[in-house]
């Protein structure tokens, strides 16, 4: 039955491969992107066998620990707090629409039963449940889409040719099988999109793995990206390779950047018409690190988003749940905070769009038909000049109050008077254009 189903996946694989040179979004496709759009917010989860270490998810290859020996951490992965309602509930209540979590990262483990192996949370741990089944489960009853993160490469598998990370991991170099790892993806990717209900994107990572190879590193991406949207074609794809998207790519992803901003070190890549998503932590690490209590303040989060989706783009904000299932308090706090903000001020946020108003350093703008969302982030004055070029205002008004604000009117756009010199986390002016 096994070997059946893989060379289905295979036969499929390639079918779609060649006849899919150009891609051709379908509507449910195109629908997808705009819902995802209006989302704005969604929550990413890094968690896995490395979770245990307390020491982020990189850490296989940062402690050069054995291809043989690190497999032992799933004889004791027994996360007895993990309850997917009560995840997807707080979650839900933080104004996020969708969870994007890892069902496979680059050590390899799969947090979901696959027919390829017993490396994964049902058949080689003593937990042996379902987490994404579970998880999927959740997010269907409470109305959260789930997107599933997807390594492309793996420290631990001999067949997967080997980049420039996990070299200390101690896997045999002369075993890498590009085809049979190959099959392997396109197997557990085939797995996931049938047996869980509608996925909202499959967001992969790895890619970078192979950008210094010395001959360039044939990921053969057209025909994964096809087999993908054969079996859901509204399903988004996603891939954090730091580089302009390819063709079958839904969404362009940056990491620890806002799109156009290159602080990290990662975000380079020019900006495209596809919808955007920034990545960033909400402490310092991906995954669970044990020591790290440096996370963000509520008004970072909170500006962070507002700046995200005055650039167009959603914010994708990451958790790294506790060994223990538990997602840590300090994170729950931040939830909280972002979540009672939203509640107040999600009007200016969900369903817009970046606004006529260029991002200032002052703040930025959001827009939905002729409502112009002015988030006053960093003022240091009572007054406010907002660049609005031929652009008539009909009314200003304070958002949170409706009180009515003053205005000059100028050749270029019109000076707000604020009274005060603003304090809030966000002052939103809505401009009725």
């Amino acid at each position: 039955m096994k070997k059946t189903f893989i060379s289905i996946v295979m036969l499929m694989a390639c079918a779609l491969g060649n006849a899919q040179e150009t891609y051709h979004p379908t509507a449910e496709n195109l629908k997808a992107r705009k819902e995802f759009q209006d989302e704005k917010f969604g929550i990413f989860l890094h968690w896995g066998l490395y979770s245990m270490m307390g020491v982020g998810e990189w850490v296989m290859t940062n402690k050069d620990i054995h291809y043989k020996e690190y497999p032992k951490l799933a004889e004791t992965f027994y996360p007895s707090a993990f309850d997917a309602d009560e995840w997807v509930k707080e979650i839900k209540a933080s104004g996020a629409k969708y969870i994007t979590i890892t069902t496979r990262h680059h050590d390899g483990f799969s947090l979901f039963k696959t027919a390829t192996g017993k490396y994964n949370v049902v058949d080689g741990t003593p937990f042996k449940r379902d987490i994404i089944k579970e998880l999927a489960d959740a997010c269907h009853r409470h109305g959260i889409k789930l997107h599933l993160y997807y390594s492309h490469l793996d420290w631990g598998r001999e067949d997967y040719p080997q980049g420039r990370t996990g070299l200390g991991t101690g896997r045999p170099k002369e075993k890498a099988n590009w085809a049979s790892y190959y099959n392997f993806m396109n197997t557990q990717l085939t797995e996931l999109l049938t047996h869980y209900g509608p996925v909202g994107a499959i967001w992969f990572d790895g890619w970078w793995d192979h950008d210094s190879d010395p001959k360039p590193f044939d990921w053969e991406l057209t025909k994964q990206y096809a087999l993908i949207h054969k079996l859901q074609p509204q399903c988004l794809i996603g891939n954090n390779h730091h580089q302009t998207p390819y063709p079958g790519e839904d969404i362009q992803i940056f990491e620890r950047d806002l799109p156009g901003e290159n602080k990290a070190g990662l975000s380079g890549q020019s900006i495209s018409r596809l919808p955007l998503e920034s990545c960033q932590t909400i402490n310092d690490h991906w995954g669970y690190s044990i020591t790290d209590n440096n996370y963000k303040s509520p008004k970072e989060l909170i500006q962070m988003l507002v700046r995200a989706a005055g650039k167009n783009a959603n914010l994708l904000l990451n958790i790294g749940p506790e060994p223990g299932g538990a997602l840590p308090s300090l994170a729950l706090d931040r939830l909280k905070a972002i979540g009672k903000w939203l509640d107040k001020y999600g009007n200016t946020i969900y369903g817009t769009r970046g606004g006529i108003v260029a991002p200032h350093d002052w703040g930025v703008s959001t827009q939905r038909d002729n409502k112009l969302y002015i988030h006053i982030l960093n003022c240091q004055d009572a007054s406010l000049f907002i660049p609005l070029g031929k652009h008539q205002v009909k009314s200003a008004k304070e958002y949170a109050t409706g009180k009515q604000i003053k205005y000059i009117k100028g050749r270029e756009g019109i000076t707000l008077d604020l009274g005060t010199t603003p304090t809030d986390i966000d002052y939103v002016v809505e401009l009725t254009l």
